[in-house]
C-alpha cells in the first residue's frame, strides 16, 4: 500500500468518525430536548402480551417510549408456570419512567384468575425489589384479562402498589370472535353487552371496585370492512370495558384505529398507537 493510499484511508476514517460523532451528538441533543416534554417519575410501566405470545410483542411499544426520551430504562420480568418471577436487568437509581416487559411462560392459560395472579406476582416482586408504590400497565389482547382479574381480586388490597394508568389494547372483555363471543355482540344504551359471557359477568363487581384514581385509555381496531372488529375481537367487546370502569375511573377515553393498521396483532406495531400511549402515560400536562 502506497503512502498516498494510507493518507487517504486515514483521512476517510477520520471523516467517518467525525460524522458519526456529530450524528450522535445531534441525536443526543434531540433526545434530551424531547425528554423535557415528559414528566420525571420512577413509577414503572408494565407491558403485558396476549395469548400464545411473549415479551417480543411488547418491544415496539417499549422502544417507542425509550426512543422518544420518555423513559431511560427497561427490564424484563419472566413469570414461570408456577408463578415464580425472575427479573432480567436492573434499574439504576436515577431511572426515569422505568419500563417492565412481562413475559408469561404460561401464555395460553384461559383461567383469567390465574393470569391475574401471575400479574400480582410481578407487582409484588417489583414492590420487594424497588419499593414501588404505584404502577402503570399497558396490555394487549388477553393481557387485558390478566389486568381486569388482577383488579377484581386485588384492587382493594391496600398492601399492594396502586394502579395509576391503564392502557387497554384490543381487549376482549366480552369474548373473542369464533371462540366465546356471543352472536349478538351489540351493546345496550348504558354500554353493557346485551348478551354477556361468563367471563364478563364475573367482572361486573368492578363497577363498584375499580380504583377511582386510575386514568384509562382504551384502544381498539376497526378493519373498516363491515365486520366492526379488528379481525379477532368485535369492537363492542373492547368497548364493553367502559361499562365496567368508566363511572369510577379518574378519566376514561377511547381511540379507534381504522383500516389495516387496526388489525388485532398490528395494533401493537402501529406508530400512531405507540405515540398515543407514550403521550398518555408520560407527557407533561
Amino acid at each position: 500500500m502506497t503512502e498516498r493510499w494510507r493518507k487517504f484511508l486515514v483521512m476517510g476514517a477520520s471523516l467517518f468518525i467525525l460524522l458519526a460523532g456529530g450524528f450522535l451528538v445531534i441525536r443526543q441533543g434531540i433526545w434530551h430536548a424531547n425528554a423535557k416534554k415528559y414528566r420525571q417519575s420512577q413509577v414503572p410501566t408494565l407491558y403485558l402480551h396476549g395469548y400464545g405470545s411473549s415479551y417480543k410483542a411488547e418491544e415496539s411499544l417499549v422502544k417507542a417510549a425509550l426512543n422518544s426520551g420518555a423513559s431511560s430504562g427497561v427490564i424484563r420480568a419472566n413469570v414461570s408456570k408456577s408463578g415464580k418471577v425472575s427479573l432480567k436487568g436492573k434499574f439504576t437509581a436515577n431511572v426515569n419512567n422505568p419500563l417492565v416487559e412481562v413475559n408469561f411462560a404460561d401464555n395460553k392459560n384461559g383461567d383469567y384468575h390465574q393470569d391475574g395472579a401471575y400479574l400480582k406476582a410481578v407487582v409484588e416482586k417489583l414492590q420487594a425489589r424497588y419499593q414501588i408504590k404505584q404502577f402503570n400497565v399497558v396490555a394487549h389482547s388477553m393481557g387485558n384479562m390478566a389486568v381486569a382479574y388482577y383488579l377484581l381480586d386485588n384492587g382493594q388490597n391496600k398492601k399492594l402498589p396502586r394502579l395509576n394508568k391503564q392502557v387497554s389494547l384490543a381487549g376482549h372483555y366480552n369474548g373473542i370472535l369464533n371462540y366465546d363471543a356471543p352472536k349478538d355482540a351489540s351493546l345496550r344504551k348504558d354500554g353493557a353487552p346485551k348478551v354477556q359471557t361468563n367471563s364478563y359477568q364475573a367482572l361486573l363487581p368492578l363497577k363498584k371496585r375499580y380504583p377511582k384514581q386510575v386514568a384509562v385509555l382504551n384502544i381498539y381496531g376497526d378493519l373498516n370492512d363491515g365486520s366492526h372488529s379488528d379481525g379477532r375481537v368485535a369492537n363492542a367487546s373492547s368497548k364493553s370495558l367502559a361499562y365496567l370502569v368508566a363511572d369510577r375511573a379518574a378519566s376514561y377515553q377511547e381511540l379507534v384505529i381504522k383500516g389495516k393498521g387496526g388489525q388485532h396483532s398490528r395494533l401493537h406495531e402501529n406508530r400512531r398507537v405507540a405515540q398515543r400511549i407514550v403521550n398518555f402515560l408520560f407527557l407533561k400536562s
